[in-house]
Protein backbone atom coordinates (compact mmCIF):
# COMPACT_ATOMS: atom_id res chain seq x y z
CA UNK A 1 0.00 0.00 0.00
CA UNK A 2 2.95 2.25 0.19
CA UNK A 3 2.72 3.64 -3.52
CA UNK A 4 -1.41 4.29 -2.99
CA UNK A 5 -0.43 6.33 0.42
CA UNK A 6 2.26 8.20 -1.78
CA UNK A 7 0.10 8.99 -4.38
CA UNK A 8 -3.03 9.61 -2.17
CA UNK A 9 -0.77 12.00 -0.07
CA UNK A 10 -0.16 14.06 -3.52
CA UNK A 11 -3.24 14.77 -4.00
CA UNK A 12 -4.16 16.04 -0.54
CA UNK A 13 -6.68 13.02 0.43
CA UNK A 14 -6.92 12.38 4.14
CA UNK A 15 -4.85 9.59 4.91
CA UNK A 16 -7.77 7.54 6.59
CA UNK A 17 -9.49 6.79 3.75
CA UNK A 18 -6.86 4.75 2.47
CA UNK A 19 -8.29 2.00 4.56
CA UNK A 20 -10.88 2.19 2.09
CA UNK A 21 -8.89 0.86 -0.58
CA UNK A 22 -8.21 -3.18 -1.12
CA UNK A 23 -6.27 -4.84 -3.74
CA UNK A 24 -5.98 -8.26 -5.71
CA UNK A 25 -1.83 -8.42 -6.95
CA UNK A 26 -1.30 -10.45 -9.90
CA UNK A 27 2.08 -11.52 -10.35
CA UNK A 28 3.17 -10.99 -14.33
CA UNK A 29 1.36 -8.04 -14.69
CA UNK A 30 2.92 -5.34 -16.25
CA UNK A 31 6.52 -6.88 -15.41
CA UNK A 32 9.38 -4.49 -15.92
CA UNK A 33 12.45 -3.97 -13.36
CA UNK A 34 11.41 -0.90 -11.81
CA UNK A 35 7.84 -0.92 -9.87
CA UNK A 36 5.78 -0.19 -12.62
CA UNK A 37 2.92 -2.62 -11.21
CA UNK A 38 2.62 -1.20 -7.74
CA UNK A 39 2.85 2.37 -9.26
CA UNK A 40 0.30 1.66 -11.72
CA UNK A 41 -1.86 0.13 -9.24
CA UNK A 42 -1.18 2.99 -6.93
CA UNK A 43 -2.59 5.86 -9.83
CA UNK A 44 -5.78 3.79 -10.36
CA UNK A 45 -5.89 3.27 -6.85
CA UNK A 46 -6.22 7.18 -6.07
CA UNK A 47 -7.89 7.99 -8.83
CA UNK A 48 -10.53 5.34 -7.52
CA UNK A 49 -10.73 6.29 -3.92
CA UNK A 50 -11.32 10.18 -5.66
CA UNK A 51 -14.44 9.24 -7.55
CA UNK A 52 -15.34 7.31 -4.08
CA UNK A 53 -14.84 10.31 -1.69
CA UNK A 54 -16.59 12.33 -3.85
CA UNK A 55 -19.20 9.82 -4.45
CA UNK A 56 -20.03 9.98 -0.98
CA UNK A 57 -20.36 13.65 -0.78
CA UNK A 58 -22.68 13.94 -3.78
CA UNK A 59 -24.34 10.81 -2.17
CA UNK A 60 -24.80 12.05 1.18
CA UNK A 61 -23.76 8.86 2.32
CA UNK A 62 -22.31 7.76 5.66
CA UNK A 63 -18.63 6.99 4.84
CA UNK A 64 -16.93 6.69 1.80
CA UNK A 65 -17.67 3.05 -0.37
CA UNK A 66 -14.69 0.49 -0.71
CA UNK A 67 -12.28 0.52 -3.61
CA UNK A 68 -11.37 -2.32 -5.65
CA UNK A 69 -8.37 -2.33 -7.56
CA UNK A 70 -7.33 -5.39 -9.63
CA UNK A 71 -3.90 -5.32 -11.60
CA UNK A 72 -5.15 -7.14 -14.22
CA UNK A 73 -7.59 -4.59 -14.74
CA UNK A 74 -5.27 -2.00 -14.09
CA UNK A 75 -2.60 -3.99 -16.72
CA UNK A 76 -5.29 -4.38 -19.47
CA UNK A 77 -6.11 -0.66 -18.98
CA UNK A 78 -2.55 0.56 -19.36
CA UNK A 79 -2.77 -1.22 -22.80
CA UNK A 80 -5.68 -0.21 -23.87
CA UNK A 81 -4.02 1.51 -26.66
CA UNK A 82 -2.86 -2.04 -27.58
CA UNK A 83 -5.94 -4.24 -26.82
CA UNK A 84 -8.51 -2.22 -28.78
CA UNK A 85 -9.63 -4.05 -32.15
CA UNK A 86 -11.46 -2.38 -34.82
CA UNK A 87 -13.61 -4.50 -36.93
CA UNK A 88 -10.73 -7.13 -35.76
CA UNK A 89 -8.00 -5.29 -36.83
CA UNK A 90 -4.95 -3.83 -34.40
CA UNK A 91 -4.51 -0.63 -34.44
CA UNK A 92 -1.38 1.92 -35.50
CA UNK A 93 0.66 2.36 -32.85
CA UNK A 94 3.94 3.82 -33.58
CA UNK A 95 4.91 4.91 -37.40
CA UNK A 96 7.86 3.22 -38.68
CA UNK A 97 10.23 6.58 -37.47
CA UNK A 98 9.36 6.89 -34.08
CA UNK A 99 11.76 4.41 -32.53
CA UNK A 100 15.68 4.04 -30.82
CA UNK A 101 18.54 4.71 -33.53
CA UNK A 102 21.88 4.56 -33.02
CA UNK A 103 23.91 7.62 -33.11
CA UNK A 104 27.62 8.04 -33.22
CA UNK A 105 27.91 8.35 -29.76
CA UNK A 106 25.01 5.93 -28.25
CA UNK A 107 21.06 6.04 -29.10
CA UNK A 108 18.51 8.70 -29.66
CA UNK A 109 14.64 8.22 -29.92
CA UNK A 110 12.91 9.75 -32.22
CA UNK A 111 8.80 10.38 -32.50
CA UNK A 112 7.14 10.90 -35.79
CA UNK A 113 3.80 9.31 -35.58
CA UNK A 114 2.22 12.64 -36.62
CA UNK A 115 2.93 14.06 -40.01
CA UNK A 116 4.22 17.83 -39.18
CA UNK A 117 6.96 16.07 -36.96
CA UNK A 118 8.10 13.10 -39.24
CA UNK A 119 8.58 16.45 -41.80
CA UNK A 120 10.66 18.60 -39.59
CA UNK A 121 12.65 15.22 -38.78
CA UNK A 122 13.32 14.51 -41.99
CA UNK A 123 14.39 18.25 -43.22
CA UNK A 124 16.80 18.02 -40.45
CA UNK A 125 18.37 14.95 -41.52
CA UNK A 126 18.10 16.28 -45.32
CA UNK A 127 16.62 12.40 -46.52
CA UNK A 128 13.61 10.98 -47.81
CA UNK A 129 10.89 8.78 -45.60
CA UNK A 130 12.94 5.75 -45.54
CA UNK A 131 14.15 4.09 -42.62
CA UNK A 132 17.69 2.48 -43.88
CA UNK A 133 18.41 6.19 -44.82
CA UNK A 134 16.93 7.72 -42.04
CA UNK A 135 19.33 5.02 -39.66
CA UNK A 136 22.39 6.07 -41.59
CA UNK A 137 22.20 9.88 -41.09
CA UNK A 138 22.02 9.71 -37.32
CA UNK A 139 24.44 6.97 -37.45
CA UNK A 140 26.73 9.74 -38.70
CA UNK A 141 25.48 12.45 -35.45
CA UNK A 142 26.35 12.41 -31.78
CA UNK A 143 22.75 11.93 -29.70
CA UNK A 144 22.80 15.42 -28.47
CA UNK A 145 23.18 17.11 -31.72
CA UNK A 146 20.65 14.86 -33.29
CA UNK A 147 18.21 16.27 -29.48
CA UNK A 148 18.84 20.13 -30.65
CA UNK A 149 18.77 20.31 -33.73
CA UNK A 150 15.37 18.38 -34.24
CA UNK A 151 13.47 20.39 -31.61
CA UNK A 152 15.27 23.70 -33.20
CA UNK A 153 13.51 22.41 -36.19
CA UNK A 154 10.01 21.32 -34.29
CA UNK A 155 10.46 17.36 -34.47
CA UNK A 156 10.89 15.23 -31.86
CA UNK A 157 13.73 13.27 -30.47
CA UNK A 158 15.72 13.30 -27.31
CA UNK A 159 19.41 11.69 -26.40
CA UNK A 160 19.20 8.66 -24.25
CA UNK A 161 20.84 9.07 -21.00
CA UNK A 162 21.54 6.80 -17.52
CA UNK A 163 19.42 7.73 -14.27
CA UNK A 164 22.80 9.56 -13.16
CA UNK A 165 23.42 11.91 -16.13
CA UNK A 166 19.85 12.77 -16.03
CA UNK A 167 19.35 13.20 -12.35
CA UNK A 168 22.61 16.08 -13.18
CA UNK A 169 20.08 17.55 -16.03
CA UNK A 170 18.73 21.63 -15.03
CA UNK A 171 15.12 19.89 -16.53
CA UNK A 172 15.59 17.05 -13.86
CA UNK A 173 16.93 19.01 -11.47
CA UNK A 174 13.76 21.71 -11.75
CA UNK A 175 11.35 18.51 -11.94
CA UNK A 176 12.61 17.08 -8.68
CA UNK A 177 12.07 19.57 -6.99
CA UNK A 178 8.14 20.15 -7.76
CA UNK A 179 5.35 18.05 -5.73
CA UNK A 180 4.37 14.92 -7.98
CA UNK A 181 0.78 16.74 -7.98
CA UNK A 182 1.02 20.64 -8.08
CA UNK A 183 -1.95 22.26 -6.62
CA UNK A 184 -2.74 25.74 -6.42
CA UNK A 185 -5.89 28.22 -5.58
CA UNK A 186 -6.81 30.51 -7.96
CA UNK A 187 -9.10 32.54 -6.76
CA UNK A 188 -11.35 33.00 -3.90
CA UNK A 189 -15.11 31.98 -5.08
CA UNK A 190 -17.91 30.39 -3.17
CA UNK A 191 -18.31 27.41 -2.37
CA UNK A 192 -19.34 24.68 -4.81
CA UNK A 193 -22.66 23.71 -4.39
CA UNK A 194 -22.87 19.64 -5.99
CA UNK A 195 -26.42 18.90 -6.41
CA UNK A 196 -27.38 15.30 -4.82
CA UNK A 197 -26.82 12.49 -6.56
CA UNK A 198 -28.26 8.91 -5.66
CA UNK A 199 -28.66 7.46 -8.67
CA UNK A 200 -27.24 3.93 -9.86
CA UNK A 201 -24.30 3.48 -10.80
CA UNK A 202 -23.09 6.07 -8.39
CA UNK A 203 -21.60 8.67 -10.84
CA UNK A 204 -19.33 11.53 -8.87
CA UNK A 205 -18.68 13.89 -11.53
CA UNK A 206 -22.33 13.62 -12.76
CA UNK A 207 -23.42 16.93 -14.12
CA UNK A 208 -19.81 18.70 -14.55
CA UNK A 209 -18.80 20.34 -17.89
CA UNK A 210 -15.41 19.36 -18.87
CA UNK A 211 -13.56 21.13 -21.61
CA UNK A 212 -10.80 18.55 -22.98
CA UNK A 213 -8.12 20.52 -24.58
CA UNK A 214 -6.27 17.58 -24.64
CA UNK A 215 -4.23 14.92 -27.13
CA UNK A 216 -2.37 12.06 -27.49
CA UNK A 217 -2.38 10.02 -24.09
CA UNK A 218 -2.23 11.35 -20.67
CA UNK A 219 -4.61 14.13 -20.96
CA UNK A 220 -7.46 11.80 -23.21
CA UNK A 221 -7.30 9.20 -20.35
CA UNK A 222 -7.91 11.72 -17.52
CA UNK A 223 -11.09 12.89 -19.61
CA UNK A 224 -11.98 9.56 -20.66
CA UNK A 225 -12.07 8.62 -17.02
CA UNK A 226 -13.95 11.56 -15.64
CA UNK A 227 -16.75 10.59 -18.70
CA UNK A 228 -16.59 7.23 -17.13
CA UNK A 229 -17.53 8.97 -13.65
CA UNK A 230 -20.47 11.09 -15.24
CA UNK A 231 -19.42 13.95 -16.69
CA UNK A 232 -19.97 15.85 -19.95
CA UNK A 233 -16.55 15.76 -21.28
CA UNK A 234 -16.50 17.81 -24.71
CA UNK A 235 -12.99 17.07 -26.09
CA UNK A 236 -12.38 20.38 -28.50
CA UNK A 237 -9.50 20.35 -31.11
CA UNK A 238 -8.34 22.55 -34.41
CA UNK A 239 -10.02 21.35 -37.20
CA UNK A 240 -6.52 21.25 -39.27
CA UNK A 241 -4.88 19.10 -36.49
CA UNK A 242 -6.71 15.99 -36.82
CA UNK A 243 -6.03 13.33 -34.06
CA UNK A 244 -4.93 9.46 -34.63
CA UNK A 245 -7.91 7.48 -35.70
CA UNK A 246 -7.29 4.40 -33.28
CA UNK A 247 -5.67 6.94 -30.68
CA UNK A 248 -8.94 8.43 -30.84
CA UNK A 249 -11.02 5.93 -30.26
CA UNK A 250 -8.97 4.89 -27.24
CA UNK A 251 -9.65 7.71 -25.29
CA UNK A 252 -12.61 8.65 -27.10
CA UNK A 253 -15.26 6.55 -24.76
CA UNK A 254 -17.70 8.56 -22.88
CA UNK A 255 -16.94 11.76 -24.49
CA UNK A 256 -17.78 14.08 -27.86
CA UNK A 257 -15.43 15.20 -30.27
CA UNK A 258 -16.11 18.60 -31.54
CA UNK A 259 -13.87 20.96 -33.71
CA UNK A 260 -13.04 24.76 -33.65
CA UNK A 261 -11.18 27.02 -34.32
CA UNK A 262 -9.64 29.75 -32.04
CA UNK A 263 -8.37 31.91 -34.69
CA UNK A 264 -12.23 32.63 -35.67
CA UNK A 265 -14.60 31.60 -33.75
CA UNK A 266 -13.55 32.82 -29.85
CA UNK A 267 -17.00 33.51 -29.55
CA UNK A 268 -18.30 29.64 -29.42
CA UNK A 269 -15.39 28.69 -27.12
CA UNK A 270 -16.29 31.89 -24.72
CA UNK A 271 -19.77 30.89 -24.69
CA UNK A 272 -18.87 26.96 -23.60
CA UNK A 273 -16.56 28.64 -20.88
CA UNK A 274 -19.27 30.09 -19.15
CA UNK A 275 -20.68 27.51 -18.06
CA UNK A 276 -17.70 24.97 -17.62
CA UNK A 277 -16.81 23.59 -14.26
CA UNK A 278 -12.85 22.02 -15.73
CA UNK A 279 -11.05 22.78 -18.47
CA UNK A 280 -8.35 20.18 -18.77
CA UNK A 281 -5.38 20.92 -21.48
CA UNK A 282 -2.57 18.77 -22.33
CA UNK A 283 -0.37 21.08 -24.97
CA UNK A 284 2.84 22.14 -24.79
CA UNK A 285 3.12 24.71 -22.28
CA UNK A 286 2.65 28.17 -22.89
CA UNK A 287 0.90 27.35 -26.36
CA UNK A 288 -2.67 27.99 -25.69
CA UNK A 289 -1.46 30.90 -23.54
CA UNK A 290 -2.20 33.51 -26.54
CA UNK A 291 -5.89 32.19 -26.69
CA UNK A 292 -6.25 33.41 -23.26
CA UNK A 293 -6.17 30.25 -21.92
CA UNK A 294 -3.66 30.54 -18.89
CA UNK A 295 -4.98 29.14 -15.97
CA UNK A 296 -5.37 32.84 -14.28
CA UNK A 297 -6.59 33.82 -17.58
CA UNK A 298 -9.45 31.23 -17.22
CA UNK A 299 -10.15 31.91 -13.92
CA UNK A 300 -10.65 35.81 -13.97
CA UNK A 301 -13.51 34.88 -16.93
CA UNK A 302 -14.74 31.88 -14.82
CA UNK A 303 -14.07 32.58 -11.19
CA UNK A 304 -14.62 28.56 -9.57
CA UNK A 305 -13.24 27.01 -12.45
CA UNK A 306 -10.68 23.28 -12.06
CA UNK A 307 -7.99 23.76 -14.15
CA UNK A 308 -6.09 20.80 -14.60
CA UNK A 309 -2.82 20.90 -17.08
CA UNK A 310 -0.31 18.13 -18.06
CA UNK A 311 2.76 18.04 -19.98
CA UNK A 312 5.61 15.79 -21.00
CA UNK A 313 8.42 18.14 -18.96
CA UNK A 314 6.82 20.49 -16.77
CA UNK A 315 5.79 23.94 -17.28
CA UNK A 316 9.32 24.73 -15.80
CA UNK A 317 13.06 24.92 -16.36
CA UNK A 318 14.98 24.91 -19.49
CA UNK A 319 13.01 22.22 -21.58
CA UNK A 320 9.67 23.77 -20.34
CA UNK A 321 8.40 24.87 -23.50
CA UNK A 322 9.16 21.75 -24.83
CA UNK A 323 6.66 19.06 -26.34
CA UNK A 324 7.14 15.69 -25.62
CA UNK A 325 5.61 11.91 -24.81
CA UNK A 326 6.08 9.26 -22.80
CA UNK A 327 8.65 7.28 -24.87
CA UNK A 328 10.64 10.23 -25.23
CA UNK A 329 10.76 10.72 -21.34
CA UNK A 330 11.45 7.04 -20.69
CA UNK A 331 14.75 7.43 -22.96
CA UNK A 332 15.70 11.09 -21.46
CA UNK A 333 14.99 10.00 -17.47
CA UNK A 334 16.90 6.78 -17.87
CA UNK A 335 14.29 4.47 -17.67
CA UNK A 336 14.97 2.78 -21.18
CA UNK A 337 18.63 2.10 -19.44
CA UNK A 338 17.17 0.31 -16.18
CA UNK A 339 14.74 -1.51 -18.39
CA UNK A 340 17.49 -2.71 -21.21
CA UNK A 341 20.57 -4.74 -21.63
CA UNK A 342 24.08 -3.51 -22.34
CA UNK A 343 23.43 -3.99 -25.95
CA UNK A 344 20.46 -2.37 -25.89
CA UNK A 345 17.66 0.58 -24.53
CA UNK A 346 14.65 -0.78 -23.33
CA UNK A 347 10.89 0.28 -22.40
CA UNK A 348 8.54 -0.03 -19.63
CA UNK A 349 5.81 -2.72 -20.37
CA UNK A 350 2.90 -0.33 -21.37
CA UNK A 351 3.40 3.63 -21.89
CA UNK A 352 3.12 3.75 -18.03
CA UNK A 353 3.97 7.47 -17.45
CA UNK A 354 0.91 8.37 -20.24
CA UNK A 355 -1.32 5.99 -17.76
CA UNK A 356 -0.49 6.88 -14.57
CA UNK A 357 -0.03 10.50 -15.26
CA UNK A 358 -3.60 10.46 -16.45
CA UNK A 359 -5.55 8.74 -13.86
CA UNK A 360 -3.41 11.13 -11.31
CA UNK A 361 -4.92 13.97 -13.43
CA UNK A 362 -8.72 12.57 -13.11
CA UNK A 363 -7.84 12.05 -9.55
CA UNK A 364 -6.44 15.28 -8.99
CA UNK A 365 -9.60 17.14 -10.55
CA UNK A 366 -11.94 14.67 -8.55
CA UNK A 367 -10.04 16.11 -5.30
CA UNK A 368 -10.31 19.84 -6.49
CA UNK A 369 -13.62 19.24 -6.61
CA UNK A 370 -14.56 17.69 -3.70
CA UNK A 371 -12.62 20.95 -1.82
CA UNK A 372 -13.95 23.22 -4.05
CA UNK A 373 -17.24 21.99 -2.00
CA UNK A 374 -16.01 23.05 1.51
CA UNK A 375 -14.16 25.73 0.84
CA UNK A 376 -14.77 26.92 -2.64
CA UNK A 377 -11.98 28.30 -4.85
CA UNK A 378 -10.80 27.81 -8.16
CA UNK A 379 -8.17 25.26 -8.49
CA UNK A 380 -5.05 24.90 -10.74
CA UNK A 381 -3.86 20.96 -10.70
CA UNK A 382 -0.44 20.49 -12.69
CA UNK A 383 1.43 17.23 -13.47
CA UNK A 384 4.00 16.17 -15.62
CA UNK A 385 5.41 13.11 -17.38
CA UNK A 386 8.44 14.06 -16.29
CA UNK A 387 7.85 13.88 -12.62
CA UNK A 388 5.89 10.67 -12.50
CA UNK A 389 8.89 9.34 -14.29
CA UNK A 390 10.48 10.92 -11.36
CA UNK A 391 8.73 8.97 -8.86
CA UNK A 392 8.81 5.71 -10.24
CA UNK A 393 13.06 5.86 -10.30
CA UNK A 394 13.07 7.75 -7.35
CA UNK A 395 10.70 7.62 -4.70
CA UNK A 396 11.35 6.83 -1.12
CA UNK A 397 8.91 3.48 -2.06
CA UNK A 398 11.05 3.03 -5.54
CA UNK A 399 11.78 -0.30 -4.74
CA UNK A 400 8.57 -1.60 -3.63
CA UNK A 401 7.54 -4.95 -5.09
CA UNK A 402 5.28 -7.59 -3.93
CA UNK A 403 4.95 -11.52 -5.03
CA UNK A 404 0.79 -10.99 -5.84
CA UNK A 405 -1.90 -12.97 -4.91
CA UNK A 406 -2.87 -14.34 -7.83
CA UNK A 407 -1.45 -14.77 -11.73
CA UNK A 408 -1.88 -12.72 -14.43
CA UNK A 409 -2.77 -14.66 -17.75
CA UNK A 410 -3.26 -11.57 -20.17
CA UNK A 411 -6.33 -9.17 -20.55
CA UNK A 412 -8.80 -10.98 -22.05
CA UNK A 413 -11.11 -11.05 -18.41
CA UNK A 414 -11.13 -7.03 -18.55
CA UNK A 415 -11.79 -6.89 -22.21
CA UNK A 416 -15.33 -5.91 -23.81
CA UNK A 417 -16.85 -5.60 -26.76
CA UNK A 418 -19.90 -3.34 -28.18
CA UNK A 419 -20.46 -2.12 -31.11
CA UNK A 420 -20.32 1.85 -32.27
CA UNK A 421 -20.09 4.65 -35.08
CA UNK A 422 -16.65 3.38 -35.64
CA UNK A 423 -17.31 -0.25 -36.03
CA UNK A 424 -17.41 -3.30 -33.67
CA UNK A 425 -15.10 -2.43 -30.73
CA UNK A 426 -13.11 -4.33 -28.70
CA UNK A 427 -11.36 -2.39 -25.61
CA UNK A 428 -10.03 -2.44 -21.88
CA UNK A 429 -13.02 -2.02 -19.34
CA UNK A 430 -12.20 1.15 -16.84
CA UNK A 431 -9.73 0.19 -13.94
CA UNK A 432 -11.75 2.32 -11.57
CA UNK A 433 -13.69 0.33 -9.24
CA UNK A 434 -15.86 1.30 -6.34
CA UNK A 435 -19.12 -0.11 -4.88
CA UNK A 436 -21.84 0.98 -6.75
CA UNK A 437 -19.76 2.99 -9.29
CA UNK A 438 -20.23 2.22 -12.92
CA UNK A 439 -18.58 -0.59 -14.51
CA UNK A 440 -18.20 0.76 -18.31
CA UNK A 441 -18.37 4.14 -20.22
CA UNK A 442 -22.01 5.47 -20.96
CA UNK A 443 -21.62 5.55 -24.60
CA UNK A 444 -18.86 4.20 -27.02
CA UNK A 445 -16.13 6.93 -28.80
CA UNK A 446 -17.39 8.67 -31.72
CA UNK A 447 -15.56 9.94 -34.84
CA UNK A 448 -13.53 13.12 -34.52
CA UNK A 449 -14.90 16.01 -34.95
CA UNK A 450 -18.82 14.65 -35.32
CA UNK A 451 -20.22 16.34 -32.60
CA UNK A 452 -21.25 20.12 -32.43
CA UNK A 453 -19.20 22.42 -30.16
CA UNK A 454 -22.11 22.72 -27.22
CA UNK A 455 -22.63 21.46 -24.12
CA UNK A 456 -25.72 18.63 -23.50
CA UNK A 457 -28.54 19.69 -22.03
CA UNK A 458 -28.59 19.76 -17.91
CA UNK A 459 -29.41 16.05 -17.24
CA UNK A 460 -28.45 14.11 -20.66
CA UNK A 461 -25.81 12.03 -20.37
Amino acid sequence: MAKIKSAWTELGGDPALVSRVSTVARAGALEARLPVRESARACVGACALAAAELGARRGGLAQVPGVLVDDGAVAAAFGSERNLLVDGRAPDTFAPLSRLWRTADGWVRTHANYPHHRTRLLDVLGVSEDVTAVGAALAERSSLEVEESVYAAGGLAVALRTPKEWASHEQAVAVAARPLVERERLDSAHARVLPPHDGTPLLPAAGLRVLDLTRVLAGPVATRTLALLGADVLRVDPPRLPELPDQHADTGFGKRSATLDLTVDRRTFEELLETADVVVTGYRPGALDRFGLSPRALAERRPGLVVAQVSAWGAYGPWGDRRGFDSLVQVASGIAVVEGTAERPGALPAQALDHGTGYLLAAAVLRAVTEQSYDGGGRLVRLALARTAEWLLNGDDATETDAGDAAYDGPGPWLAERDSALGRLRYALPPVSFAGGPADWARPPVPWGTAPARWLPAGAR
